[in-house]
């Protein structure tokens, strides 16, 4: 017995071939419906777990019914347009990753919807499959040369056009897992691995952005850097597994003290760390530092029966601040906040330094060293 077949040539175009055999009985002529009688707990049991969504596209409405059918009753969303224009204005507002279209098709026939697509970018790759009544070799090659990755005669079983639907599914679903795997391993280049913080490269790669967007909007941008005051009396004291969870916890404070989602950090190396504050200028950077400063000094640090008592000093720069600014690179301003933070040291530690701004040491009134915005800003916050 011959295989059933997706008859969808039963509305032929004018310039199909005809058919070499006879047509089928009238009780065989729905495949679909016989495709529905036979196998429907084999077409839901291979059935994906995620639905996939498949997008139709036919100009006969006739076989975009048929298609409808099938498709859904192989466990996939439909969604259908009935020219190329259409199907380019559906992928753009939902985006499907398998597309059936029909090759002859007035205005953009659907080998020009495959260059289309594959001129676009989308979230996902598009796997998409040319149906036809032409098989003839070269009309496959001219298919395949637009871009299609199958193309399906419409004399083709409809067992073979699930199979190739599956086929289709199993390939994005390994392009959607070499994706993954890709971004898990470009997180893991750009994240320190003991305190899961972005580490130095991440830093300058995403501080040279943050600047080029600070100076091309003439925007503010703040650095701070800070480190762990007699840190290595941890390490030596208490071994380097305490000294480990110091860096851990310091980290954790420090997270939950950046509010905006635009505040980022990185570990520069060893207890240092580098804060970027996007659209913040030097007073409001002042501010942020001392909030993270206050932070880490609140309560001490547990770690099996031990608490240490840890605190932080801070050096911050801010590119408005700097005379060279249209010429300055992130490490320069890097350079300068961890300057300041080397003056914060030299001056008793457990303090911010700011460019153009006297030493914020948490001991003094604030206000009464200082008349500028950052410092009577610093004062009512230590109140």
């Amino acid at each position: 017995m011959n295989p059933q077949v997706v008859d969808l040539s039963a509305n032929p175009k004018s310039d199909d071939p005809a058919p070499s055999s006879p047509p089928p009985p009238a009780a065989d002529r729905d495949p679909v419906g016989n495709l529905l009688q036979e196998t429907p707990a084999t077409l839901i049991t291979q059935a994906a777990t995620k639905v996939t969504k498949v997008l139709l596209v036919d100009d006969d409405n006739l076989v975009l019914d048929q298609l409808e059918r099938l498709v859904t009753a192989a466990g996939y969303e439909v969604v259908t347009a009935r020219n190329g224009d259409a199907a380019l204005l559906s992928m753009q507002q939902e985006f499907a990753p398998i597309v059936i279209a029909e090759i002859d098709m007035p205005q953009m026939d659907g080998l020009a919807l495959c260059r289309a697509i594959r001129r676009h970018s989308y979230s996902g790759y598009v796997y998409v499959i040319l149906l036809s009544s032409k098989d003839a070799e070269g009309d496959i090659l001219r298919g395949l040369d637009a871009g299609a990755d199958d193309y399906v005669s419409k004399r083709t079983p409809t067992s073979q056009l699930v199979g190739r639907l599956r086929t289709a599914q199993r390939i994005l679903a390994l392009e959607h897992s070499l994706k993954e795997a890709l971004a898990d391993r470009e997180r893991m280049a750009m994240t320190d691995v003991l305190t899961g913080a972005h580490n130095r490269r991440y830093l300058l790669q995403q501080l040279s952005h943050e600047l080029d967007c600070a100076q091309r909007l003439q925007g503010a941008l703040s650095v701070l850097v800070f480190d762990v005051d007699h840190f290595s009396l941890v390490n030596d004291r208490h071994g380097h597994a305490a000294g480990d969870g110091v860096l851990k916890e310091v980290v954790r404070r420090i997270q939950q003290g950046l509010q905006r989602s635009c505040d980022w950090f990185a570990r520069l190396g060893g207890d240092e760390f580098a804060v970027v504050l996007p659209q913040t200028d030097i007073a409001g950077a002042s501010i942020v530092a001392e909030k993270l400063r206050r932070a880490v000094a609140a309560t001490p640090i547990r770690f099996d029966t031990t608490k240490v008592r840890v605190t932080i000093s801070i050096g911050a720069s801010e590119l408005g601040a700097i005379a060279e600014r249209d010429s300055i690179t992130a490490e320069r301003l890097i350079d300068l906040a961890d300057q300041n933070l080397y003056k914060s040291k030299k001056s008793g530690r457990n303090r911010v330094t700011a460019i153009d701004t006297v030493d914020l040491a948490p001991t003094f009134p604030l206000a009464a060293r200082s008349n500028s915005p950052a410092q009577l800003n610093l004062a009512l916050l230590c109140r």
